[in-house]
């Protein structure tokens, strides 16, 4: 049992509470100001440790820079490198300076959201999800260290992503973006099978199949602070994505002679291939071509080429995987195919991020079932 007595080291007498800890060792707890706060204290102490729940005081003294700075190093070896160098980045720039000096112990929930509140003032709302994503795997690992009983950043709202409308290219205008490009082939290639940028830049010989026109999904490179890293997929899991037979001979023709450890889609120059300066690379400078070409095309009587959109919006190399979402389910494909195809975790994610492709499926669906219903009434008695 904790004792309550005053502390024979203070001049004004203060009182102190000597208790063992769980582990059997003795302590004490000085500074209390009245016999009451000590007792309230020490019976406290003794019902967590009878719960369980129990966590000395030394323990959540210590600051979040300390732990962040030991999370940082565990956490590197944890996730990929583009997503450690947004952590990282989110951890130097807004939660170190803000956090960093103070004692666990004394963060409070309501400060974690007043600081939330002030980020979301005049920072994205991703900037923002990802400092309070930081705190808070902070801090979950101080509870599961028995350094704090619960976590004082979780439970705090953190402003919404506004969904964005995706810019989705025609079957013409993505032909006007190839030619326009130094990359033909690639630029196909991607806007028809929906590859991440680094998993096709990836892609090696031995990971095609051509007699089945298949691609395995082993391998992404992805550019982080300049430097190509080679890695798993986003999703950690191997998929097998099939590309259209238009691009079978680009295809055979990259792989003939080839090494199978050799790129299927290196740089002219060689090595991995990179979009460049996303204002005056390679990508952006054909988009650039390619919109101007579309303009010149809507004032001639050819502007029919393009459909309904003659005129090309901008997009980034990411836009081209949200393309072939969008060839793939006008050309009939059902959700789970795209999934597959795109590498989406469940379908439910598919229909949540291309919800504006298949709304067009609720009148179809109407229709459907008109067609079917006179068909079958046609030789009913109901006639």
């Amino acid at each position: 049992m904790a004792s309550v007595e005053r502390d024979p080291r203070t001049k004004n007498s203060t009182w102190r509470v000597q208790y063992r800890k769980p582990d059997g060792k003795l302590t004490s707890k000085a500074g209390f100001r009245t016999k009451r706060e000590a007792q309230a204290f020490a019976e406290t102490t003794e019902v967590s440790k009878r719960q369980g729940s129990y966590i000395a005081p030394r323990d959540a003294q210590i600051t979040l820079g300390e732990i962040g700075t030991e999370w940082l190093v565990t956490h590197q070896s944890a996730v990929k490198p583009s997503t450690f160098h947004s952590d990282e980045s989110a951890w130097r720039i807004h939660v170190n300076p803000k956090w960093g000096t103070r004692r666990i112990g004394s963060i409070k929930h309501t400060e974690v959201a007043a600081w939330i509140a002030t980020l979301a003032s005049d920072k994205s709302p991703t900037t923002v999800k990802r400092a309070h994503g930081v705190l808070a795997s902070i801090l979950d690992g101080a509870v599961r260290d028995r350094r704090l009983i619960s976590n004082p950043a979780r439970d705090v709202k953190t402003p919404k992503k506004t969904r964005k409308s995706k810019p989705y290219l025609t079957h013409m205008q993505v032909e006007r973006l190839a030619v326009a490009s130094k990359y033909p082939d690639f630029i196909r290639f991607l806007a028809y099978t929906g590859l991440r940028w680094g998993e096709a830049t990836g892609l090696k010989v031995k990971h095609v199949d051509t007699n089945r026109r298949r691609i395995m999904i082993e391998e992404n490179a992805v550019i982080v602070n300049g430097h190509v890293h080679v890695g798993t997929p986003k999703t950690h899991e191997r998929r097998m994505v099939p590309y259209p037979e238009f691009l079978d001979n680009s295809v055979q023709e990259r792989c003939k002679g080839m090494e199978t450890e050799s790129l299927l889609w290196p740089a002219n120059e060689g090595g991995y291939l990179r979009p460049g300066n996303a204002a005056s690379g390679w990508f952006a400078a054909a988009v650039q071509r390619a919109r101007q070409q579309g303009r010149e095309a809507a004032q001639r009587s050819d502007f029919e080429l393009d459909g309904d959109a003659p005129v090309m919006p901008k997009v980034t190399p990411h836009d081209l995987r949200h393309t072939a979402a969008s060839l793939a389910i006008s050309a009939g494909a059902n959700v789970k195919a795209v999934q597959r195809m795109l590498g989406h975790a469940s379908a439910a994610m598919t229909l949540d991020t291309y919800a504006d492709l298949f709304e067009d499926d609720l009148d179809e669906v109407a229709m459907a079932l008109s067609r079917h219903r006179e068909s079958a009434m046609q030789n009913s008695m109901f006639k």
